[in-house]
């Protein structure tokens, strides 16, 4: 009998080869079903989750650092009470209003909306009220990139930060079931505002939001989120290490002092803060670990684990409503104020988004539920009209909506090697190729690549053309090739304020590891624009007066110069961007005398606010070439308020990187 098996599998082989290979045979999809009525249910436990967590949470943002919240447990919505009261209803905040704002995307562009669109929205709704990834994002959009370029490492200094896994839910709970298209696009939607290992935690809770329509067990939950990380990530480890921190200590209190002690006390200079992605998302793990699955225990355990506390307890109470449905949650909490009968009174009221409007809860989640099942139903799935049953197709992959990034320009200087992309990952997939044009002789482009070693410079326009075998899109590009650095054979940097205040920076409310700020301006001809040592502050004293600022060099021999390229640094609440630039050269009296015919290119934000101030940006000057021994850049320092007690006192410097002189002339 064993025999007559054996040959049959062998007979069987060739046809299971062939079939397996043929293009025409699709793989098999794995369905799972579930009522319009449960999904309803879950959804909305996303949403009122989501709701419950946010405002519970809110009393203990940023409150326990070294040492966690005390158990005395429930600890209730306290203070804000009074605003629920006050607003008669549930109110927006960041991890709520970026997601009902995606939900009007959809509405407007359908399911997957493009990057540009989500750009569209950032800038429209968004004005105020953001902080550290999403700020420097809101910023970068307004100078001009698109996402994903706004959250690249290179130029949002706050790319590790906690933003991305508060404002991204929604992805995944319009794909429910859909782990690995959860996972995906939750991906791509945290690239808007983070890069690396920032997105990490944001991906993990995408595909445990999506699981958990049909999965209940908190732990096999985390287990299928750290099945989508990237296995040898940095945030796949700390999950494994949460879970064994977990298993280590039965006092939760001595699984979070460890956790503490690895991902923020000896977390490296530059990306140790207390809202760390790397950090909060593991605060988020033992909360969700300890409670077990109980709503209440794991909802105080999110803010008791301290650090940006509200974030962990929004985004967790939204799994675990997910988990159990609307239906399942504490009374208590959507009912919080007597006389209310429906959760949060029905009102999602607006206080932090510009012209967003309020809404009904229930309609917020009627106009998810249709977004889901248009989802649904647009990869693979179905809604059955007579049984009211969804029908999901689980396999499904996410991929990107075809169109251009924009971001930095390739950075080409003759003589000098390039080597630039003008994809992301996200869009790398599809079909580059360069249809008119001529290129920087010395450098050739294939499949969206642009490599070589420029011989020429000048401004080489091109045009690419980028499809997915339907759809074709092209966009015109103004290569610059800046001829050589003179800055590089500078005798002296001239500045008007030469050393950091140490003292007055170590005062002030800053967001960055101190090892990126210079000590002096001596770093701006290095050629490193990111990274430690690479910022110089022109911070001088303790004082909020107005201050002019200047950047330049000197040589012995005098050089003919026709462009400078400003390259900024990181920005501050409190300042570090000019409010006017001018060029400045000294003439043969060896006065400082203003260039002629000056442009900048892009303009400098016409306000002074701070959410349009863009981090690590290029200006280019340029103007009427000049024959000089020095040079500077020129210009009033801005002046901004802030509300920490020190650092209210503090403002009128700049932020400066790299600054760069050429002469553009053949």
């Amino acid at each position: 009998m064993k025999k007559q098996i054996s040959i049959l599998i062998y007979l069987l082989i060739p046809f299971l080869v062939v079939n397996a290979t043929n293009k025409n045979v699709d793989p098999p999809s794995k369905f799972k079903s579930i009522s319009v009525d449960e999904l309803r249910d879950k959804i909305a436990g996303a949403w009122i989750g989501q709701m419950i967590g946010n405002i519970y949470g809110l009393p203990h943002e940023n409150k326990y650092i070294d040492a966690p919240g005390k158990e005395n447990w429930p600890y209730g919505y306290t203070k804000n009470l009074d605003k629920l009261k006050q607003y008669n209803g549930a109110f927006s905040d960041d991890d709520t209003d970026v997601e009902y704002m995606y939900l009007l995307n959809m509405e407007k562009y359908g399911v997957e909306p493009t990057y540009e669109q989500i750009r569209e929205s950032w800038m429209y709704y968004i004005r105020d009220r953001v902080w550290l990834a999403n700020r420097a994002a809101l910023g970068l959009m307004h100078y001009g990139y698109t996402p994903p370029f706004t959250g690249n490492k290179e130029i949002n200094p706050h790319w590790f930060q906690i933003d991305p896994q508060l404002i991204n839910e929604i992805w995944a709970y319009t794909a429910p079931g859909m782990i690995d298209y959860a996972a995906q696009k939750s991906d791509w939607a945290a690239r808007v505002t983070s890069d690396d290992w920032g997105t990490e935690p944001t991906i993990h809770y995408g595909a445990m939001y999506a699981a958990a329509f049909f999965e209940k067990d908190i732990n096999k939950l985390i287990e299928i989120g750290l099945n989508a990380l990237p296995q040898d990530g940095r945030y796949a480890q700390t999950v494994r290490d949460m879970i064994a921190l977990h298993k280590k200590y039965p006092k939760w209190q001595d699984a979070r002092k460890e956790m503490a002690l690895k991902y923020y006390i000896n977390e490296p200079d530059l990306t140790k803060t207390i809202w760390n992605a790397n950090l909060n998302g593991a605060s988020g793990i033992l909360a969700m670990l300890y409670g077990n699955g109980d709503f209440q225990r794991t909802l105080d355990l999110s803010c008791a684990m301290g650090f940006d506390a509200d974030n962990q307890a929004a985004t967790v109470a939204g799994l675990l409503g997910i988990i159990s449905g609307f239906k399942e949650l504490p009374k208590d909490l959507y009912l919080p104020i007597e006389g209310w009968t429906k959760p949060f009174n029905d009102k999602y009221i607006n206080i932090t988004r510009y012209d967003l409007p309020d809404a009904s809860i229930q309609d917020i989640i009627d106009r998810t539920l249709a977004m889901t099942l248009k989802l649904i139903e647009e990869k693979g799935g179905s809604v059955s009209e007579n049984t009211k049953t969804v029908k999901i197709n689980t396999n499904v992959q996410f991929k990107a909506p075809l169109e251009f990034y924009i971001g930095p320009p390739a950075k080409m200087e003759v003589n000098q090697p390039v080597d630039f992309t003008f994809y992301s990952d996200a869009n790398k997939v599809y079909n580059w190729s360069l249809v008119s044009g001529e290129l920087p002789p010395g450098t050739n482009f294939e499949k969206g690549r642009l490599k070589g070693t420029p011989q020429e410079y000048g401004v080489f326009p091109i045009k690419i053309q980028l499809d997915n075998g339907k759809t074709i899109l092209s966009k015109t590009f103004d290569l610059l090739v800046k001829n050589e650095n003179l800055a590089k054979k500078t005798d002296s940097i001239i500045a008007n304020v030469n050393n950091l205040n140490e003292a007055v920076l170590d005062s002030s409310w800053t967001t960055f590891g101190h090892s990126m700020y210079a000590k002096t301006p001596k770093i701006i001809n290095d050629g490193v624009f990111n990274g430690a040592n690479s910022v110089f502050y022109s911070l001088a004293a303790k004082a909020k007066i107005p201050k002019v600022d200047y950047y330049g060099y000197a040589w012995n021999e005098a050089q003919t110069m026709d462009m400078i390229v400003f390259n900024t640094g990181g920005m501050e609440e409190f300042g570090g961007w000019f409010t006017s630039l001018n060029v400045q050269y000294k003439n043969n009296e060896g006065k400082w005398v203003a260039v002629e015919k000056q442009s900048i290119n892009p303009k400098l934000p016409e306000t002074d606010i701070i959410f349009f101030q863009p981090h690590f940006a290029e200006y280019i000057l340029t103007f009427q070439p000049v024959t000089t021994k020095a040079i500077r850049i020129i210009g009033d320092a801005a002046i901004q308020d802030h509300w920490n007690k020190y650092t209210k006192n503090v403002s009128g410097f700049t932020s400066i990187t790299e600054l760069s002189v050429h002469n553009s002339q053949k």
